[in-house]
This record gives structure tokens, sequence and C-alpha cells, in this order.
């Protein structure tokens, strides 16, 4: 799980303008649902701010677990913000939490395993966020239905033994935490148990108000980038495979199927499907999942770039401790293994339209163009054990950065792993495809979607029952304010424009 950063302009519009102009001179209403909601424009930040932020926020570890057990029903959660690192670059929902219910706002991660929100007292939280959302603290002492976790606990038990929990030498002592991330960022608190408050769609297409009693981490400390405001959220919803994660212990109390699958929307409104239950639409194509890893692990095999397999030793996306490809919804951008990553330029280079100006700054291969970016720029497939395919479009590697009259500034959006043989596909290619983490039966699936349109969703394992998840207002909806709807960012004085272009 990666963080993007906050946003600082870099230049003036008059400079852009004068670069990118010398570059060119040369289905219906159903009954369950989630809510697109507009995310606040910012103005752009440096590449290597991106890649720092990211860096900082893949730090968790996980471990496979979960239990069985009959399903009731697809617990639908909303989705809102953006991939679009100038408008806020990451993803997130709301969850209910306590007796009696507040509504907090936690980032949707697949590359971590807790949920955790912010605490009071809570040393170095934010108390306001640039996303224009209102944060809050949960205080354990104010619910009816909170308890601390005690060391004793099993489920802490459990926790220490995969790093997730600390603990002193007394039983009795809460069940503590720290994560932390690269650069010396972090987060420390301890467990609570408290009733969470979602909705469950049923069979009969009905919406349910449902609940259980879940452990979440209570942070109670914050240092690094997690004290920022910029687009400061209340905590982190961790899916990963642990047993302590929510998709875990909702499944093992028989609320949800071992399932869980998400449609980000890519445009600037962003928003999409978030739900613990199985999408299943025509189109899906499947992959194992590589067993007995911390994170989503897939078996890619090769990279096609405009019909050509690139020349890259396969044995370098071989998944072991130092190598392998991860799924992660808490990354902005992609980040190629160090060892493919020039390969993949190059092939990007040497395939776009010959109208096409090539640019580069500081390591990045940007372009400048006046056409479409599906007309300028080619394909590109991910091939994944079972000859699996995963259509990688432009706009997903590539970040627009400036736009003049009609010439377009595009920089590639893969980052090069530097010194790791690692490859995270993060919300830059994520989005504008649904994405299956069926955990029963280790395997990811995904196709191309619309991700503002509904979905069919089954409602129990085995069973050939669906619902349509669509876009639209939850009923009894909070009344916390979300979003705001606002003008977009105007797209001149941008993140990429890094000094001085060299052309290529």
């Amino acid at each position: 799980m990666r963080r993007p950063p906050e946003f600082a302009a870099v230049a003036a519009v008059a400079v852009v303008s004068a670069l990118v102009l010398a570059a060119g001179a040369g289905a219906a209403p159903l009954p369950a649902a989630l809510r697109l909601e507009r995310a606040l424009p910012h103005k752009g930040v440096a590449v290597e701010h991106l890649r720092e932020r990211d860096r900082a926020r893949h730090g968790r570890r996980g471990l496979l677990g979960g239990g069985g057990g009959g399903v009731a029903g697809v617990v639908d959660f909303p989705v809102e913000g953006s991939a679009n690192p100038f408008m806020v670059g990451l993803y997130f929902t709301r969850v209910k939490l306590g007796s009696p219910p507040k509504e907090y706002f936690v980032q949707i991660d697949t590359g971590s395993d807790i949920l955790w929100v912010a605490c009071s007292p809570c040393t170095g939280c934010p108390s306001s966020s640039g996303l224009n959302i209102q944060l809050e603290f949960f205080n354990p002492d104010t619910s009816s239905t909170s308890s601390k976790i005690p060391c004793s606990d099993d489920r802490c038990t459990a926790a220490l033994q995969t790093g997730e929990a600390v603990c002193q030498t007394s039983d009795n002592s809460p069940c503590g935490y720290t994560f932390t991330y690269g650069d010396g960022s972090g987060t420390s608190g301890y467990y609570v148990s408290d009733t969470m408050y979602f909705d469950t769609v049923m069979g009969n297409e009905q919406t349910a108000n449902s609940s259980a009693s879940i452990v979440f981490g209570c942070s109670n400390s914050q240092s690094g980038d997690l004290t920022k405001t910029d687009r400061a959220v209340d905590g982190i919803f961790g899916f990963g495979q642990h047993q302590l994660s929510v998709v875990s212990q909702l499944n093992s109390l028989g609320v949800s199927p071992k399932v869980f699958s998400h449609c980000l929307k890519g445009s600037d409104n962003g928003g999409g499907i978030l739900v613990l239950g199985e999408i299943v639409e025509p189109g899906l194509v499947y992959t194992p999942l590589v067993p007995s890893q911390p994170h989503y692990n897939l078996n890619l095999e090769s990279i096609v770039v405009n019909g050509q397999k690139l020349p890259i030793d396969s044995s370098l996306f071989t998944t072991s401790n130092t190598q392998g490809t991860i799924v992660d919804s808490g990354t902005t951008l992609a980040y190629l293994a160090d060892g493919a990553y020039d390969p993949f330029v190059n092939a990007i280079t040497a395939a776009v339209s010959p109208s096409v100006r090539s640019l580069v700054s500081k390591g990045n291969q940007c372009f400048v163009t006046s056409s479409s970016v599906d007309s300028s720029f080619p394909t590109v497939s991910l091939y994944f054990m079972g000859g699996v395919a995963m259509t990688v479009k432009p706009e997903n590697y590539l970040l627009q950065q400036a736009s003049i009259d009609n010439n377009v500034l595009w920089c590639i959006g893969w980052q090069r792993n530097q010194g790791q043989q690692i490859t995270i596909l993060g919300d830059l290619v994520l989005k504008d495809k649904i994405f299956v983490y069926d955990l029963a039966n280790l395997r990811m699936g995904w196709t191309d979607y619309d991700c503002s349109t509904s979905v069919n969703v089954t409602t129990s394992s085995g069973k050939n029952q669906y619902v349509n998840t669509g876009q639209f207002d939850v009923n009894g909806a909070s009344p916390r304010p979300p979003y705001s709807g606002l003008v977009p960012a105007v797209a001149v004085a941008v993140a990429l424009i890094f000094g001085g272009f060299s052309r290529r």
C-alpha cells in the first residue's frame, strides 16, 4: 500500500505553455447503492514525490486466513475518490462504527490487512482534510458496545504470530500494533472490538441494514506523511487475507462470502463499486493467486507492446521473497521491476505515432501530441499464468501533464522500482476494470468495464443468484458531508514538468 503525496505546483502556466508549444512545433436503477461524488481538484506534484509517498506506504504485511460458513448476502460499500493524482490519487469508502454509530472515511487498500481509524486522543493525527471531508475520531469510551482486546485474547495471539500485534508481558495489557513505512512514517495504537454497520444486498434484491462485531485498530499516534492534511482520511481499510481483515472476519461470521470485488472509476470525478461478493460479468478472465504470500501476488509471465513480446527473461517475474507482481489498490501509480522498465519504456517510445514528439526529463519519458492517446499510443498486454491477458490501454500507463490549445503533454506514469524486481499494479492500472479477489478458490479475475454502470454480484456461494449494484444513494445515508461538487482543475500547471526538457 502506497499513499499518494500532497500536491505542490512546480511550474507556472506561462512556462508550461512555452514548453508545450515549443515541443509541439517540431443500466436501470436497482436496489443496492453505491455513491459517486466529486473529488477536490488539486495542483500538480512532482513525480518523485508521488514515488516517495507510494514507497512509504507499501510496507504492510498480511497472512492467508479466514473462515468458512454460510453467506447471508453481499456487503455493499460506497466508493469515493479517484486515481488521478492531480485530483485525489486514492480511493476511499465510509464505514460506520460504534454505538451510537459514527461514520469514518477510510482508504481502500488491498495491500494491507487491518482496518484502523484515528482515535481520541491521538498524537499527530490530522484534524482537517484537503479533500473537503470532515474527519472524526473514534472514542471507545463513548461507545456502549466497545471493548479493548487484551493480549490474552486468541485473536491477539494470532496477530502476534504474524507481526500484526505487539504486547507487553501482562496478559491483561491491551493488544497493540505498530505499522511503520519505508520513510519512517507510520501509526500505532491498540485493537478494539465494536459494532460495524453496513448495507447487505439480499437475493431478493432488497437492501438490509446489517451489523456485526469486528476487531479493528484504534490509532492513537501517527507520524510522517500520515500527519499531513492534504488528502487526509480517518484511517485505512485493509482488504488483505489475514484473519483480522474485515473480509476474513465477516466471512467467518457467515455475513459475506470469501470473495470481494471492486470497479474503480477512472474519470476525474471517480467513485466506483466495492462489494464483499463476486461480481459476475461477461468477459471476466481468471488467473491463480500465488499461494502463501502476504500480498495479492500474480504470476506475470510476459509483457507485449504493440503486438511484440518484450525481451525480458520470464524468470524476472517469478514470485519469491524479492520478486513478484502485486495488485495493490493503495498504490497510486504502477511500478515495474527494475529489469523490465527500460524494455517497456523503449517499446512504448518506438511504437508511438510519427506525429508524437518525445521528451525526456530526469529519467521520465514524456510525449507531446495533438491527437487522441488511443490513436497515438500502443496498447499493452500483460500475460499471466494460464495465458490470461490484462489489457492496458494508454490511459492506464500515461498521465496527462499539461494541455495548451490542441497540444497535450503526456508522461509515462509507470515508474522504475529502483533496485527491486517487484512489480506493483496500482490504481493507474486498476481503474476502469472489474477486479474479483476470489480467496475461496485462490484466484483473481478482471475485465475492462465502465464502472459508472451496474454490475451483477452473486449473493451466495455456489448459487446462481444475482443482484444489481448501481450508482445511487444508500437509503438513510449519513448526514456527514461528502465531497463538494467542484469544477475540474485546469490541466496546465501540473506535475511532471521537471525542469529542462531534452528531445528523444
